[in-house]
């Protein structure tokens, strides 16, 4: 998966094609690419905005003084990181995983990657260590900011498929739970809890 740092990205629209949305009185997003896109959205649609303007009169006013915008002759350059908390919101319905709170991920939001994350718990594969999985291995965005000094991260997953997604995680904790029943002295074979059991049956290991 790819980050996409807010703090550092500039997204380029069409400044035609953003008028005409803006006066097209309809509910319109710009995406990553910065292209302008109508409700409904795509499943994974990653959104720097989303809005209903009715004011016309300049882009500032458009799309809110949380953004900052250069304009040329026939494009608008738009940095979004000031709009995050916003932003969060507005993408948190289509991301696969959010990753914008002190706790981490909690969950999934496709059932069976999430059916996968609820198994994988009882043998203490957290959230974050599925998480890392994903992102090293699939294709994806992490809509993000993120910086270093002091660091902060807060982030939104994206996954570009979910059934690929499933296959690398459940590969990736059948593995690992196999492991731990034949050489963990916690997670002996014949010693699982009912919880334990149901979780092995799931990753095929009994």
């Amino acid at each position: 998966m790819k980050k996409f740092n807010l703090f550092n990205e500039i997204i380029i629209t069409d400044k035609p094609t953003l008028l005409q949305a803006i006066n097209s009185s309809k509910l319109f997003g710009i995406n990553i690419k910065g292209e302008v896109k109508y409700e409904p959205f795509e499943d994974k649609e990653v959104l720097i905005y989303q809005g209903k303007p009715t004011i016309i009169d300049n882009f500032e006013k458009v799309l809110g003084k949380n953004y900052q915008l250069v304009e040329d002759e026939d494009r608008v350059l738009i940095k979004a990181f000031s709009n995050w908390q916003e932003l969060i919101g507005v993408n948190t319905p289509r991301a696969s995983y959010d990753d914008t709170t002190a706790d981490g991920v909690a969950e999934f939001s496709d059932k069976g990657l999430e059916d996968i994350g609820w198994h994988a718990t009882e043998f203490n594969i957290d959230y974050r260590t599925l998480v890392e999985v994903l992102e090293e291995k699939c294709d994806g965005t992490i809509l993000c900011i993120e910086q270093k000094d002091p660091y902060q991260f807060s982030g939104l997953g994206f996954l570009n498929d979910d059934e690929e997604a499933k296959k690398v995680l459940f590969d990736f904790c059948q593995n690992i739970v196999k492991n731990k029943i034949e050489n963990d002295p916690h997670f002996k074979r014949e010693e699982l809890t009912d919880d334990e059991e149901d979780a092995a049956q799931f990753f095929k290991i009994v």
